[in-house]
This record gives structure tokens, sequence and C-alpha cells, in this order.
């Protein structure tokens, strides 16, 4: 009898990991499934900022008013409703249109730059959803941070914001913490920036760093030999000896990029002096507004806000399907690259200081 009690427990323990077995099964061929039949990458989320402001006021007015208080108030509320409805069919019977009267709308996106920009990707989904439904008198706003990085990464990621520009749609961008190097080429495309008082702005200037480990390989001798065709298809290395006229060659490649970095600030803010603020520097808030470098100084909390009372705002953020891979927590290597960039990004922000 002890026997049979021993066999059926093991019996249905593996009858247990079978079933468990086959559920797991189950589910990651279901979500391929979902996966391979999906027409897009992702997804458009859309939130309206005044109806979350809204509630949020409504869950404090329920936290410290009395229950007549918020009587009133419930009443107060109808008779705006009841007054807003019929004007806003008014208005439709004037325009003899079924067609939902246009009002001001704020479209609002948010780019976190690291080193290679990698935000690009999402904003320009972003953007490309916003023109083709944004008119002329709506706005886009950006919430920026980046202190800076690669010149081609931060070169197209200024190019998408020059669409908004090209469309003749009013483009707004809020700097909270920092717009450095690449972060400003952007920012300085706005027809109005904003900055917090103690957001750092500026950094107009081009870096370029490697080691050199050549000494290290000679004293172990240890040859480097690299081939090129073309008399400048390599300048420094980090394993070669770097000559003199390598040097200069790149230092000059330094500030042919510079000089064009002067060029797009000074094109799209001509009220700088250019000269006097593309030293490498960086300001504050308020010594930035001095420079011209932004137009006001303030949150994107206090812009934002004050926009719900004049318009619809709207956030706007595209988010990717998460892969097969992701759900199932084995893309490592794409973990570690994240994780990799994040860090340089820490580095590079670092550097954005006063200190």
């Amino acid at each position: 009898m002890e026997f049979i009690a021993d066999y059926g427990s093991f019996l249905l323990k593996v009858v247990t990991l079978v079933v468990a077995f086959l559920v797991v099964m189950g589910s990651i061929v279901a979500v391929a499934s979902r996966q391979k039949g999906s027409n897009s990458e992702g997804e458009l989320k859309i939130d309206k900022l005044n109806d979350e402001l809204t509630d949020h006021k409504e869950q404090l007015e329920d936290a410290v008013y009395s229950e007549t208080v918020l009587k009133q108030l419930d009443k107060d509320r109808k008779k705006e409703d009841k007054i807003k409805a019929k004007a806003e069919k008014k208005a439709e019977k004037k325009s003899k249109s079924a067609a939902e009267p246009a009002g001001k709308r704020v479209y609002v996106i948010d780019f976190d730059g690291d080193i290679k920009a990698s935000d690009v990707e999402l904003m320009r989904r972003e953007i490309t959803a916003i023109l083709t439904f944004a008119e002329k008198d709506d706005e886009i706003v950006v919430r920026l941070e980046s202190g800076g990085g690669m010149v081609h990464s931060y070169g197209l990621a200024s190019s998408q914001l020059k669409r908004i520009r090209d469309k003749g749609i009013h483009l707004t961008i809020c700097i909270d913490r920092v717009a450095a190097s690449g972060g400003y080429m952007m920012a300085c495309l706005a027809d109005r920036v904003v900055a917090a008082p103690f957001a750092i702005v500026g950094s107009i200037g081009v870096v370029a760093q490697l080691p050199n480990f050549n000494k290290l390989l000679r004293k172990n001798d240890v040859d480097f030999e690299l081939f090129t065709a073309g008399e400048y298809k390599r300048t420094v290395t980090m394993f070669g000896e770097n000559t003199d006229s390598a040097r200069e060659k790149f230092q000059a490649d330094l500030e042919d990029t510079h000089e064009l970095f002067k060029n797009h600030v000074k094109h799209y803010r001509p009220r700088v002096d250019i000269e006097a603020v593309a030293t490498g520097d960086i300001w504050y808030g308020q010594q930035a507004l001095d420079q011209k470098l932004i137009d006001e100084v303030g949150t994107s909390d206090d812009y934002l806000v004050a926009a719900c009372e004049r318009a619809d705002v709207y956030t706007v953020r595209y988010e990717y399907r998460k892969t097969l891979q992701e759900k199932l927590g084995f893309a490592i290597q794409a973990g570690f690259e994240k994780a990799a960039t994040r860090a340089l990004t820490v580095v590079q922000n670092q550097m954005q200081t006063k200190g």
C-alpha cells in the first residue's frame, strides 16, 4: 500500500508538470501568433491633460470640502455644462456642418535624449502622426531633456523638429533640467523656448576624445598596422601612432562641425550674439534668458497648466509592442546595450556643469 501511495504521488507530480509545461507553451504560441499577425510595431497612446487636471482637482475637493459645499459645486458644474452644450450646439448650427467646431489644440511629446538620441525613433513617429491631423492654429510642445551626444544623431533629431516648423505649426520647447550641446541644437529650432530657473542650457561646442594605446603596445612588442585608401580615410587612431598632420586634420574637422553648429543656432536664434555664446560654456535659466538663448523662464508644468486654460491639451507618445523575447526576459543583449548607453549618457550629462 505504501508503494502504491508513493507511486500515485509521483504520478500526480508528473501530470502537474506536464500540464504546466503545456500551458506555458500554449501561451508562447498564442503570443507569437498575435505578434505575427500584427501589422504595426507599436501604437500611439493619447491622453487629454485637461481631463487629468480636472480629475485631480475633483479628488482634492472631495477630500477637503464639506458635503454642503460639494453639492453646490456639483450644481454649478451642471449649470456650466448646460451653457457650454448650448454654445457648442449653436456653433454647429451656425457652421452648417455636422463636424465638431475646431478649437485650438496643443500636442505634447517628450524627448529624453541619450548620447545616441535613441528617442528620435519614437519622436519621428509621434511627429508624423500629429502632422497628419494638426492645423495651423495648433501648437506642439516638446518636453526636452538632453546633455547632447553624437552629432549625426542629434542632427536627425533636429531635422524632425524642423518638420513642424516647415508645416507652419507653432513649436514650443520646454527644458526642465538640461538642453546642452546636441540638446540645444534641437531646442534652438523652437518658436519659443521655456527653461526652468536652474535648467542647464547652451554648450554650443564640439568635443571628441579617445585613448591611445600605442605606447603600451610597443612596450609589449605588439605591432599595429592600419591600411587605408584615401589620405583622410583615417586620421587619429586608438592603437596606431598619431602624427601631427593627423591631429591637425582631426582638429580641423572639429572646427568645421563647430562652425556648422554656430550657423545652425544663428539661423534659428538670430538675436543671439553667437560669438559670445558659442564658447562651449553653459548657462542656467535666467542667465540663458539674458543671453537670448531662451524666451521665458518657467517649468513645463506651469506652461502646460496655463495651456489647458486656453486649449485642449493632449499628450502623445508612441509605444513599441514588446517582442516575444522581451516578454519572456530573453533580450539580454539589448538590455546590456541599453545599460551601457545609459551609463555613457550619465557621464555625458555630468560633464554639463559649472562645477
